[in-house]
């Protein structure tokens, strides 16, 4: 499989890199659009501020790329700062409008008992499959480090959170053939890397079918 990762100054490329091509997956490193577009999925990666991410994707023309996405019917996969860039604005530094692919705001945590940034192994608790993931691993614990979370999301948008403090995460988010972790996995063991084995496994399934509720509802 053909994926092409979003290279516009604010990623931590190398690791991603590696891990796809683990998987057997072709990688094409671009900032181009239209080279991207010779892709059959896109991740979108992302180290940094909101605003300077935004800035960069905006300059290049790649915000609209991006956003046109889901209607090319390519699959989208946004890591760690790439999977906050996909909701609707920020407040980190100055308030900054998002792609507004996911409906939520990202917000930073308030001080408390509990130490920010989040930064380290937390395990993630799925109320609902993403069409993608067929099936979990005993162990769900995945590598997280960020200051800033997902506020006011769709529950429905909602795969799989991670508690801190007294704050459920959202961790694994999606809507079509949109999909957002806000852990690393490409740095997160064995879990980290099946999740990324099975998105690239079956982001070309039947977007129809995206849901199952683990509760049996």
């Amino acid at each position: 499989m053909i994926i092409g990762i979003i290279d516009y100054g604010m990623g931590n490329l190398f690791s991603v890199e590696q891990a796809l091509k683990k998987l057997d997956c072709t990688v094409i490193l671009s900032d181009d659009p239209e080279t991207l577009l010779e892709a059959e999925a896109i991740l979108l990666p992302g180290v940094g501020a909101f605003p300077d991410a935004m800035e960069l994707l905006d300059s290049k023309g790649l915000s609209e790329f991006i956003r046109s996405l889901p209607e090319k019917g390519i699959p989208l996969l946004g890591i760690c700062l790439g999977m906050q860039l996909l909701y609707e604005d920020s407040s980190e530094v100055r308030l900054t409008k998002g792609l507004g692919l996911l409906k939520g705001k990202i917000r930073r945590f308030e001080k408390g008992t509990y130490r920010i940034p989040h930064m380290g192994w937390n395990r993630l608790d799925f109320s609902t499959m993403p069409f993608w993931l067929k099936s979990l691993q005993v162990d769900t614990h995945v590598y997280f480090v960020h200051s800033f979370y997902v506020t006011e999301a769709e529950e429905t948008e909602i795969f799989a959170s991670a508690e801190y403090g007294s704050i459920n995460v959202p961790g694994v988010v999606g809507k079509g053939l949109v999909t957002g972790m806000q852990f690393h996995p490409e740095k997160s063991g064995d879990f980290g890397h099946y999740l990324l084995e099975q998105w690239i496994a079956n982001v070309r399934g039947n977007n129809n079918e995206q849901l199952s509720n683990l509760s049996g509802n």
